[in-house]
This record gives structure tokens, sequence and C-alpha cells, in this order.
């Protein structure tokens, strides 16, 4: 599953990461070109994205995807 979404502060950003790290499934995030990819979960890929531009967040995690739609 895929989730579109564009982050406005660094707490939703690390508040993804500290998510990301509870559940069992993987959890990506890609670049809207699909030309960088990094795991969520990790602190240091993170910094290789725009975040100023809506990113994809792509997961298995029903309860990740529920999380980022009300946020």
């Amino acid at each position: 599953m895929v989730t579109e979404k564009k982050f406005e502060s660094i707490a939703e950003i690390q508040k993804l990461q500290e998510l990301a790290c509870k559940v069992p499934e993987d959890v990506f995030i890609h670049s809207l070109d699909n030309e960088i990819m990094v795991d969520a979960k990790s602190f240091i890929g993170l910094f290789t994205l725009d975040f100023s531009k809506p990113v994809k967040v792509v997961t298995e995690s029903e309860h990740v995807h529920k999380v980022l739609a009300e946020m």
C-alpha cells in the first residue's frame, strides 16, 4: 500500500520514523519519481530525501497508513 504525503515539520518526520520502528512490517519512503528509496526505520537514511515535496510511504502496515491519514 502507498500513501502520498507532504510532511510539514521535522516532528512529523520523527513521528513516522518512531512509528516505523514499532511495527514489524517494512516501511519505506520513496521520492515521487522513485529515484530515492529509504528505510523509514533508518534515522540517517531520512536525510537523503527532500521533504519540501511530497513523498510516498510504502508499507503493508495498515496501522502506519491510518496514523499518516490522521497527521
